[in-house]
């Protein structure tokens, strides 16, 4: 069985940025075209079976995101350091508001206000990418015996209704 939409997919995987950290390295489970795997990582692996392996890279807008599709947000001037001088495409590290680490590029700056995306920190980072596929199955449950269906039908018979 080969990868493709719905499938549920078992890799071994190892995620690194090029020339850089080792991002992850284990055994992940999805269902393929979920949306819960890089989109990059899943177009890489389409098509694949089990026991295929791959490597590559994937590059940084399909990996952790274009910029220009991450959301939008708009804060006080004041949120900045009074010192900084603020222009359009300047990036700042901050805090999002689950604790997760995220890059405050700015797109406009007025008076009291700066519009800002919120972008991955690895959003312009490539991504090296090991694969090893260990399953490919349908997500959905197996037919019933025809014993079960049978028994089922009985006990439906049998109860007053």
């Amino acid at each position: 069985m080969k990868i493709e939409t719905g499938r549920r997919v078992r890799l071994k995987v190892r995620l690194q940025v090029v020339d850089g950290d080792v991002l992850e390295q284990s055994v992940v489970e999805y269902f393929h075209g979920a949306g819960k795997m890089l989109a990059g990582l899943e177009k890489a692996v389409e098509g694949l079976a089990s026991g295929d392996k791959k490597e590559g890279v994937i590059p940084a807008r399909e990996a952790f995101g274009n910029p220009a599709g991450q959301p939008r947000k708009t804060l006080a001037r004041a949120e900045f350091p009074a010192d900084a001088v603020l222009k359009k495409g300047q990036e700042f590290q901050a805090k999002a508001e689950k604790g997760q680490d995220v890059l405050l590029l700015i797109e406009d700056v007025r008076d009291q206000k700066v519009d800002v995306r919120l972008v991955h920190p690895l959003a312009s980072k490539d991504i090296a990418y090991e694969v090893e596929v260990i399953s490919v199955t349908d997500p959905t449950p197996p037919p019933l015996p025809a014993s079960a269906v049978a028994m089922a039908e009985e006990a439906e018979e049998e109860s007053p209704g």
